[in-house]
């Protein structure tokens, strides 16, 4: 297979779409888009910076992010590994880009922006959940929002529970002991992540 290296290749292969289609990237979100983050349970954000290309999930209940205004977003950093990859790069490069996803809807809403953390204690107390305040607030300057369409979701069957197969378990003992050539603590390790997802 030929490698593509210019834009002129690649639209030799993707023909420009022409000035209509690129009217739905907006430089702010649209009443939908403020809609959908509402009723939006689940995010992922992708960043680049110190750690490398680093893609971290969000979740909790729908409302979660709260929009300030048509061009700001806040996000809440709940505990989590510790390792804190995207944090660690929005630090070093504050660019990022965020999929909202809303269950049994196949749209996908599409942000980019320019990202800052934040531990001002009123803040992190207002986007509380389960009785804690977030650890602290990644606030999102919103430069482009977009909804994508939904062929990608019905063609994975992403909503349709007839496509799917039986539910897997991923075993983080299984991860740590074969990293730490530790093959004991496989048991320790699985146990003590079923207590924790035990309390979510």
């Amino acid at each position: 297979m030929a490698r593509i290296r210019t834009i002129e290749q690649l639209r030799a292969l993707i023909s420009d779409p022409g000035p209509r289609a690129g009217a739905k990237l907006r430089p702010a979100l649209c009443a939908q888009g403020i809609g959908f983050i509402e009723r939006s349970p689940f995010l992922v954000m992708g960043t680049i910076g110190a750690w490398g290309v680093e893609l971290s999930q969000k979740g909790d209940p729908p409302g979660f992010v709260k929009v300030q205004d048509e061009r700001t977003l806040v996000i809440p950093e709940r505990r989590g590994n510790q390792l804190a990859l995207g944090l660690g790069n929005i630090l070093a490069e504050p660019r990022v880009g965020l999929a909202f996803f809303v269950p049994a809807t196949d749209e996908v809403l599409r942000v980019s922006g320019r990202a800052t953390l934040h531990d001002d204690v009123d803040l992190c107390a207002s986007l509380a959940a389960r009785g804690e305040p977030a650890m602290l607030a990644i606030k999102v300057e919103i430069d482009r929002a977009a909804f994508h369409c939904v062929r990608s979701a019905r063609r994975a069957g992403l909503w349709a529970p007839e496509s799917w197969g039986a539910p897997g378990k991923i075993s983080f003992g299984q991860i740590y002991a074969e990293a730490l050539e530790q093959p004991e603590i496989r048991a320790v390790f699985d146990k003590m992540a079923e207590a924790h997802d035990a309390k979510l």
